[in-house]
């Protein structure tokens, strides 16, 4: 609270980080992701013979003691080659409202969308990825950054220029969800100050919660029927 006198709350170590590189919280504040840059990124580190936790992110609760609590480890699911330098960097939270949703990028890995939710349980949920570089050596490439940003997302790739995604619908998230995202604007961003999110009034919003309910098994069938029937032809 006071910034020119700040004071340590809690401090937690990790023998399998090599290097701390940058922490995200999740909008409430309860959780926090802190990301390992392996080697400087400039390793293979997720090749199927390194372990999991290397280069990975671990994933802390902050308990009602104000203390951090391990409760899981998070790494590119997908196995990449020894000529693709990749380890956990740069990132942001997407606005999915009430979810935990981050998107990543792995330098030749890619870029990882993963919901970080239930923090012992994160999974993927989309991804996109170039391929290597150079299949017959290593090179020095890949997904530098990774942001979110009013609607999409963007990446500069090292060796290959700049990218913008856009989510798509699948079984992990709906576009009722994706609309609601859409719906948070910012004037600018700057990850490392992560503003906290807020939504504004919508249909889509409303939506996405019918949505989170049956992905959840929330509602009956019934009831979901008629929610959606309620909201159906709205505007925002």
């Amino acid at each position: 609270r006071d910034p020119v006198n700040p004071i340590r709350i809690d401090a937690v170590a990790d023998s399998n980080f090599s290097y701390w590189h940058s922490a995200t919280f999740s909008n409430d504040g309860t959780k926090i992701l802190f990301s390992d840059e392996w080697g400087g990124g400039g390793s293979p580190k997720c090749r199927a013979t390194d372990p999991k936790e290397w280069g990975a992110n671990a994933i802390f609760t902050i308990g009602a003691d104000r203390k951090m609590h391990f409760q899981s480890y998070y790494k590119l699911p997908s196995i990449q080659t020894s000529v693709e330098n990749c380890v956990a960097h740069n990132g942001s939270l997407i606005p999915i409202p009430d979810r935990e949703v981050m998107v990543q990028a792995w330098y030749q890995g890619g870029i990882s969308v993963f919901d970080w939710t239930d923090p012992k349980r994160p999974h993927e949920i989309a991804f996109f990825d170039r391929g290597p570089v150079d299949s017959a050596r290593q090179g020095n490439g890949g997904s530098w950054s990774a942001y979110w940003y009013n609607g999409a997302i963007y990446t500069s790739e090292i060796s290959r220029g700049f990218d913008v995604h856009e989510l798509t619908p699948s079984q992990y998230i709906s576009q009722n969800e994706i609309d609601a995202a859409k719906t948070v604007r910012l004037d600018q961003f700057n990850a490392q100050g992560q503003p906290k999110f807020t939504w504004p009034p919508s249909f889509p919003l409303a939506k996405g919660y019918v949505d989170q309910l049956k992905r959840n098994k929330g509602l009956s069938g019934g009831r979901s029927a008629s929610l959606r029937a309620a909201s159906a032809g709205g505007r925002t």
